[in-house]
């Protein structure tokens, strides 16, 4: 596949944004050292906004290249369903009555561990919410713990390691977590319907190997931090009213409502719009909702769709190029650059696929799914909802991706060689 000037362009820009990527601090620096520009410095050490400034930039070359009529309809062209899904569950899944269930649940299962301390909580939010995400969708699943971990350890005197190995944990974690059922998490969705994955598939092949390995990551994790996670009291319930039974069932049926029609975005748009109408009409029940957030993380994606629509040219060939036993190490290490599901996507075109092949290239996007921001449609919620408990307010990429090694490891282990 002979790439054209307009493609390598594309690729160039998303390589310049991967490396805007690892390079937040730095515009931050600069706005503390040059005060007249600070507001783009700012803007520009935004990690949710690179993608979608690269975006733009990429658009604008397009519409000299080759007119404003061919910049728009590649733009038409793209698939913005995540993007707009990820935001809706976002701010639905952050709601008071939401995270009081989210709490309460937790705070009940945690209570039946004998362990001292926060290590109870620990091991229950980050098993059993990335696992949840196998029914409520990955992006809820990255919204619920990122809230909860938020209100129960983040804001607390942590040190910075057991700050990143969480958050390193929490993405891979909800990468595989979501893989029990074929519709929740991004790559699997990718591939379900045309290779006819349906949810007893999922389970017998990824899903049980995904649970062994959430499980093992985060016991081992909570093993090497026990002392501080030991030393740490159970969070008290935050202050505020308790929300009524009914608005609580209320919005966790808009929760599965949006999570029920996630392909379909005029519903569940429809039903986003009307949470909207009941949290207003009820704000003394609500804390302020996480619209800035959601809508930063859904600019992000949409510029990831953008910008990874022209990278077909070079990923394509490369991936057919190996053998199962490459591909599946060769998808991991990509997903750290790219898309999970942009990779399973690729897969899903090329017919006469070996059904080992098939089971390598997915099994490798989901692992490698935590490595960096990039990697999976849920991480920039996370990022989104816990950067502000980091040093500086940013979160460093090489951190994050020295943090996710060791459960990555794990759960390559579990699904090549289980």
């Amino acid at each position: 596949m002979a790439p054209d000037l307009i493609s390598i362009v594309g690729t160039v820009l998303f390589g310049v944004a991967i490396l805007h990527t690892f390079s937040v601090k730095l515009f931050e620096r600069l706005a503390h050292e040059r005060p007249r520009h600070a507001g783009v410095w700012h803007l520009l050490g935004e990690v949710e906004v690179v993608f979608g400034f690269w975006a733009m930039v990429l658009v604008l070359f397009l519409f000299f290249a080759v007119g404003p009529s061919d910049a728009t309809s590649y733009v038409d062209s793209r698939n913005y369903t995540e993007p707009m899904f990820v935001f809706a569950i976002m701010v639905i899944a952050g709601t008071r009555p939401v995270l009081q269930t989210a709490r309460a649940l937790v705070r009940r299962l945690a209570g039946l561990i004998p362990l001292p301390g926060s290590l109870g909580t620990y091991l229950v939010v980050l098993t059993l919410v990335p696992l949840l995400g196998s029914f409520i969708t990955e992006p809820a699943a990255m919204t619920l713990a990122a809230m909860v971990l938020a209100s129960s350890l983040f804001n607390r005197n942590i040190s910075a390691r057991l700050r990143y190995a969480t958050l390193g944990l929490l993405f891979v974690n909800v990468s595989i977590g979501g893989t029990l059922t074929p519709f929740a998490a991004p790559p699997v969705l990718m591939v379900a319907g045309q290779w006819d994955w349906d949810i007893g598939f999922m389970l017998v092949n990824f899903g049980w190997k995904a649970a062994l390995a959430v499980t093992v990551s985060t016991v081992a994790v909570a093993a090497v931090f026990r002392r501080e996670l030991a030393g740490l009291a159970p969070s008290p319930e935050p202050e505020g009213r308790r929300v009524p039974l009914v608005l609580v069932l209320l919005q966790l049926g808009f929760l599965v409502g949006v999570v029920a029609f996630a392909h379909h975005p005029p519903l569940f748009m429809g039903i986003f719009l009307l949470f909207l109408g009941v949290a207003s009409a009820y704000q003394r029940h609500h804390d302020p909702l996480i619209l800035r957030e959601g809508l930063l993380v859904a600019f992000f994606l949409a510029g990831l769709v953008v910008l990874g629509g022209m990278q077909r040219w070079w990923l394509q060939p490369l991936l057919m190029g190996m053998t199962s036993d490459q591909v599946f190490i060769g998808a991991a290490a990509l997903t750290a650059i790219t898309d999970n599901a942009a990779l399973t996507y690729l897969g899903s075109l090329v017919q006469g696929l070996t059904d080992e092949f098939k089971y390598a290239l997915v099994a490798g996007a989901v692992t490698g799914g935590g490595l960096t921001i990039i990697a999976n449609a849920p991480n920039p919620a996370g990022i989104s909802i816990l950067r502000n408990y980091f040093p500086g307010g940013a979160v460093s990429p090489l951190g994050l991706l020295l943090a996710a090694i060791p459960p990555t490891i794990i759960a390559g282990l579990a699904f090549w060689f289980l």
